[in-house]
């Protein structure tokens, strides 16, 4: 028996995994697994039923946990597995990173790569990545700084200035963020953006890793999401801005989870399969050297796989551990494009900050009341 993938097409994405496959597929008691990659923008949005359809394995991200439920599409690991591995898997994981795949009292999804939004910079333009959003602010009419806001990435960078700003988006029934938070986010961004260098704002966050380290035309990136394998000597990552040097790095967590989907047919040697990706020395080895960002904690702190990647872990670190877990309704998928394009609008000067603050609310809560009403 096969069970097919899939995952995203990048290294950090695919190639532990096809590795740890073609590892099982030679042990004649192990379990057969076929890989199949789509591009990251697929992955970010396509919808989770239809994948559920064609795949027994699927890498997904969090906020995608509310369609997944409302379409019955993924077994709960715990009918699966032993309450008390899981626990242990919970605490040895690093930042919010397993509670993330934990909703309605169920575990959907096991965190096999941990990543958020951190800085970016290079090593021949600045010394070390400015700490504040003040700092940033300050630093963009002498340095080429850059806002990742293809896609998503937009609303994503607005929500982890909020945090820095001291106020988590949706942490209150029916309204996204406050007005106030909201205008300084955004003031703040459009400062930043007016400076960037050009064709940026269209780049995803591998487009912009890989522009930085070839082409050399962009220092800084206050915000984009951590890729350990375009860490080097000359591009170094850093804890993302505060909003006081005291303060909690804003941060919105990204990474992904394996989940099963309801057409996979569970054997014993896919659930130990499952077990050994998710041990200790397979993410502190086996991982890491196979192009993998681990969601182990003991990965992270790890001495040697940090050296190794050239400090990414302990310059990063403080951020994973307080970034900011996303809603996971059925509709948030659909909402973070719609608000994205809204503060894409604000950044470019088509919509005026207040204007984009009312219409970012009106947004969210168009895209929770009905799918609240249908559950």
């Amino acid at each position: 028996m096969t069970i097919v993938g899939i995952t995203w097409d990048h290294p950090r994405g695919r190639a532990a995994l096809e590795a740890a496959a073609d590892r099982a597929r030679a042990d004649p008691e192990g379990v057969d697994i076929q890989w199949h990659a789509h591009s990251l923008e697929h992955f970010e949005s396509h919808p989770i039923a239809q994948l559920a359809e064609r795949y027994d394995l699927l890498v997904l991200d969090h906020p995608h946990l509310g369609e997944a439920l409302a379409s019955d599409s993924l077994r709960p690991l715990d009918e699966l597995m032993g309450r008390a591995l899981l626990a242990s898997w919970a605490r040895a994981s690093v930042g919010p990173t397993f509670a993330s795949y934990s909703l309605e009292g169920r575990q959907w999804a096991l965190p096999l790569d941990a990543a958020t939004q951190v800085a970016a910079y290079r090593a021949a333009a600045i010394d070390s990545a400015p700490v504040t959003w003040g700092d940033v602010v300050a630093a963009a009419p002498r340095l080429r700084v850059a806002l990742c806001l293809a896609g998503p990435h937009a609303f994503l960078t607005f929500a982890s200035v909020c945090v820095a700003l001291g106020e988590e988006p949706a942490a209150e029934p029916g309204r996204l963020v406050s007005a106030e938070t909201a205008t300084a986010a955004l003031e703040t961004l459009r400062e930043i953006a007016g400076r960037a260098p050009e064709g940026t704002s269209a780049l995803n966050p591998i487009r912009m890793l890989e522009r930085m380290s070839i082409e050399a035309d962009i220092d800084y990136v206050p915000l984009v999401y951590g890729y350990v394998n375009y860490s080097m000597p000359g591009l170094r990552f850093a804890d993302a801005p505060r909003s006081t040097v005291d303060g909690r790095p804003g941060s919105t967590l990204g990474g992904t989870g394996l989940a099963i989907s309801r057409r996979c047919e569970v054997t014993p040697a896919l659930l130990g399969h499952l077990e050994w990706l998710m041990s200790d020395d397979m993410q502190r080895r086996f991982i890491p050297v196979h192009s993998g960002q681990p969601s182990r904690r003991a990965a992270w702190e790890d001495p040697l796989v940090d050296a190794a990647a050239h400090a990414f872990y302990s310059g990063t670190l403080a951020t994973v551990e307080g970034s900011w877990v996303r809603p996971r309704y059925d509709g948030y998928i659909a909402f973070q494009g719609k608000a994205s394009a809204l503060v894409r609008s604000a950044l470019e000067g088509e919509q005026t900050v207040a204007a984009t603050v009312a219409a970012l609310d009106a947004a969210y809560e168009a895209s929770t009341i009905p799918r609240v009403s249908a559950r």
